[in-house]
């Protein structure tokens, strides 16, 4: 799909959703859509028009059973949010894995949908996104602009 800030490549199995990223150039669509794949470009055309906070596509990230761990804590941050590292981290039960949560969170299969965007460094700097700085500040900026009154986990403000 098109989005705002470029080519969206989504792939999936015939249960959920595995991997949405940026992409430069298309790959081969599958003469097989699974029907979540069709509510997936529904929900994210609903974020990125302002009028969606919250995914309900059903998603199966695959990864080390920390990975997928830190994938569910970054979905607890809620739109409009950030958390740090260090803060995920300490809410996995321990402060001293925090390289190890930026890496878990960079080998996110689900962007956007896995708000792994969310998370900035403990001094409020954005910090790596796989899909470009250019799009994490863009996310960011989107959901500010679109989240007042949302109710907001994590919020630094």
């Amino acid at each position: 799909m098109q989005s705002p800030i470029g080519l969206i490549v989504i792939q999936a199995n015939d249960e959920a959703i595995i991997s949405v990223q940026f992409a430069d150039t298309p790959l081969p669509v599958d003469e097989h859509v699974p029907n979540h794949v069709h509510e997936c470009v529904r929900q994210l055309t609903e974020y990125f028009a302002g009028k969606r906070t919250a995914f309900t596509v059903p998603i199966q990230p695959e990864g080390t059973d920390f990975q997928e761990n830190v994938w569910k804590v970054l979905q607890e941050i809620g739109y409009a949010g950030t958390s740090t590292y260090l803060e995920l981290s300490k809410l996995l039960g321990d402060e001293n894995k925090s390289r190890a949560v930026g890496a878990a969170t960079g080998a996110n299969p689900i962007a956007v949908i896995v708000p792994c965007h969310r998370v900035i460094g403990s001094d409020g700097s954005l910090t790596g996104y796989m899909g470009g700085l250019h799009r994490k500040q863009w996310l960011l900026e989107h959901e500010a602009l679109h989240g007042r009154g949302v109710q907001r986990l994590f919020d630094r403000d």
